[in-house]
């Protein structure tokens, strides 16, 4: 209980002085407030590792897409892999809750990065346009987008559905998907105590080629993801 809460502490004080230490960034190129997010990711190992003695351990690097555009479909558990994932990837673009843009501070700094918001379960002009915007900005950028296909933070033994989108935008960029299955939330669950002691796996599978149906493609997906989860869980 203790480690528990010496971690959420310390982790939070973190990234609070970190926001504030990159305000000035805001006048400055995306790259420094993109900078600042690298920061907050080795943060997160940092209390994750002193506090709860955690080992994190990360497979299959050697499936990495080098030399063309690809997206990242991830498995979903808790707050580490938004943090964790900057710190693997060249500063990769999020797709959140358009909600989350209306928090102060933390708001803005979403908006510098350029990540990609959209109102769930409604319909609007926006979220019409919201699989041709992301192909656009994609294919402008360098940087890969990730998607949590199921959501939001589930339980690691859940296994929901995947949500279609994840196969719409599959089908618009037309790039590789690379899997990700993290099992992170045995140690940092969306509610509960955190565990200490305990290994975080960060499994990154052989990518998905485009050209597959929707269906094949989700079907495929699906299957890959959650039968990583299985073996490293």
């Amino acid at each position: 209980m203790l480690k528990d809460i010496l971690f959420s502490v310390f982790f939070f004080i973190g990234i609070i002085i970190i926001s504030i230490f990159f305000l000035p960034s805001f006048f400055l190129p995306q790259k420094f407030v993109l900078f600042g997010g690298k920061l907050m990711g080795y943060w997160s190992i940092f209390c994750l590792k002193f506090f709860l003695s955690t080992k994190i351990l990360v497979k299959g690097k050697e499936n990495i897409v080098k030399d063309k555009k690809f997206f990242i479909a991830c498995s979903h558990q808790s707050m580490f892999e938004t943090f964790f994932l900057q710190t693997l990837f060249n500063s990769p673009v999020f797709i959140l809750k358009k909600e989350l843009l209306n928090i102060p501070v933390f708001g803005w700094y979403l908006k510098k990065i350029g990540s990609i918001s959209i109102k769930r379960d409604k319909v609007t002009k926006e979220n019409l346009n919201f699989f041709e915007n992301i192909s656009k900005v994609i294919k402008k950028s360098e940087r890969p987008l990730i998607i949590f296909p199921q959501a939001t933070r589930v339980p690691p033994t859940e296994r929901p559905a995947f949500k279609k989108g994840v196969a719409r935008i599959y089908e618009e960029l037309n790039i590789f998907c690379l899997p990700i299955a993290i099992n992170s939330g045995y140690v940092w669950p969306k509610k509960g105590k955190k565990n200490s002691n305990r290994v975080i796996t960060i499994s990154i599978l052989k990518p998905i080629s485009p050209g597959l149906t929707k269906d094949e493609f989700i079907n495929n997906l699906e299957k890959k993801i959650y039968s990583e989860l299985d073996l490293i869980n």
